[in-house]
């Protein structure tokens, strides 16, 4: 048996290659799936099976495109209700992949339809549990998603369920198996997960606050809904999109890699009012820019953030990225979090816009070191757009915090006439907020390099440091 988790950093998401005796299963992948189909073909195998852990509300998931290009069956958890041909399984019931054998065990409560996926080796031994959203290392699954595509499912009603759940389907099973959760640190899914994606249900027994034998069904649900925040906005949308079915990447690769000059990019983007990605770095894009473009670099966490900031992804979108190379990975990232509308890419980058004699733009970036010079002279208004958690963790004294996901609804907070300085945990989030702020006219700031991380030569008070006790 070959079990392999397949993990992306920027999703924080952890796929999973079952493989036994020429037949194989995934779970849970993204929406490229050609990487599944290369790992099987290079072992000889047929995949039988794609298994959903549940309708994921953070990525789009590859089920339909990886069942169209091999064949496998589409399983979900009881009570799931897709728009599309699937198998939804029986709470016990037992697939055979080769040897090994893959139990069902329904545990409602991140979702209704949330599933587990039980794996015995060819043994018959427990070997361990695809859990999805309703075991992370550290952290269960929220709650509160659900609610926002089906308004009777509360978070209060899914978390009671999730409590019994846990106390009734995972608690009682071995220590010794092996936990496979679909997230990671970083994923929106969890409010305090591990950096760590895999560990025993025996430790996570010891350590994880959820799994605490003790805690009462309302203790539990207390715990479970402290430091939850409002959810990514597209959320219910990519929720919506694993349901009821979406278009092939190969069709939204086909019409997102069209390529235009930058006179022809320039129209379309006056008649069409698309949004224009820039995916390079912030290094690159703070030297110049397409004015109006917003910065959302692939070296972070992209589609995460796109997702959080452009309200509709029926949005048609231009991309400015570093070559065509990082065009396709452009539009596959975007596609995993159903924003499918890519209409093209500006050939040759952004060097050909400067060389067709079109203006630019550029931000103005200091060292954090130079912060102290800057703030005597100047006198600025020093934004904070990190996480309120990350800020009410550790802060400089007198510093505003407006955290990126929320600027377009304190854009009155930020001056128009007093100069400001805007800064981050590392560069990445500040510039995607001083495009935005660009765009919409602001000129009279600067941004630290290296965000916060940057500081520690500054003599400028900070807060003293407090452990967070959430991480969204």
């Amino acid at each position: 048996m070959k079990l392999e988790q397949i993990y992306t950093g920027c999703l924080a998401h952890a796929a999973y290659y079952l493989e036994s005796e020429g037949e194989a299963a995934i779970f849970d992948p993204l929406r490229e799936v050609f990487p599944y189909i290369e790992r099987a073909e290079k072992s000889g195998a047929t995949i039988k099976y794609v298994f959903e852990t549940h309708f994921h509300a953070d990525f789009v998931s590859g089920h339909l495109d990886l069942a169209a290009k091999t064949g496998a069956k589409i399983v979900y958890g009881p009570t799931a209700k897709p728009g599309f041909e699937a198998l939804v399984a029986e709470d016990g019931q037992y697939f055979q992949v080769g040897a090994v054998k893959i139990k069902v065990i329904h545990t409602p409560g991140h979702t209704l339809e949330s599933t587990c996926y039980l794996i015995f080796d060819k043994e018959g031994k427990e070997h361990g549990i695809i859990s999805g959203d309703t075991l992370f290392i550290g952290d269960v699954g929220r709650p509160d998603l659900a609610q926002h595509v089906i308004a009777d499912l509360t978070e209060d009603k899914l978390a009671r369920m999730l409590y019994h759940s846990l106390h009734e389907k995972i608690m009682p099973l071995g220590d010794d198996l092996i936990v496979y959760p679909n997230h990671g640190a970083g994923s929106a899914c969890g409010k305090k997960m591990s950096k760590e994606t895999t560990d025993t249900l025996g430790n996570q027994k010891a350590t994880n606050y959820a799994l605490n034998p003790d805690l009462s069904e309302d203790e539990f649900v207390v715990q479970l809904l402290t430091g939850l925040t409002t959810p990514p906005k597209y959320f219910p949308e990519n929720v919506l999109m694993n349901i009821k079915g979406y278009q092939s990447l190969d069709t939204i690769l086909h019409q997102g890699q069209k390529a235009y000059d930058a006179k022809t990019f320039e129209l379309i983007a006056n008649e069409t009012k698309a949004v224009i990605i820039d995916s390079r770095s912030a290094a690159e894009f703070a030297k110049g820019f397409i004015p109006n473009s917003i910065n959302i670099g692939l070296d972070g966490s992209f589609g995460t953030w796109v997702g959080e900031l452009i309200p509709n992804i029926q949005q048609p979108i231009l991309i400015v990225a570093e070559n065509e190379e990082k065009v396709k990975e452009t539009i596959i990232r975007l596609s995993r979090v159903g924003f499918d509308h890519s209409m093209g890419y500006l050939q040759g980058g952004f060097k050909s816009w400067v060389l067709a004699g079109k203006d630019f733009d550029h931000v103005e970036r200091i060292a954090g070191a130079d912060l102290d010079s800057y703030v005597m002279n100047q006198q600025p208004i020093l934004i904070d757009v990190r996480r309120k958690s990350e800020y009410d963790s550790e802060h400089l004294m007198n510093s505003l915090n407006i955290p990126l996901n929320e600027i377009d609804s304190h854009l009155a907070e930020f001056p128009k006439e007093l100069p400001f300085v805007l800064f981050c945990a590392g560069g990445y989030r500040s510039m995607i907020a001083a495009s935005i702020l660009k765009k919409r006219g602001y000129e009279n700031f600067v941004d630290i390099i290296e965000g916060f991380g940057g500081l520690k030569n500054s003599t400028l008070p900070k807060s003293d440091y407090k452990c967070p006790t959430t991480l969204l």
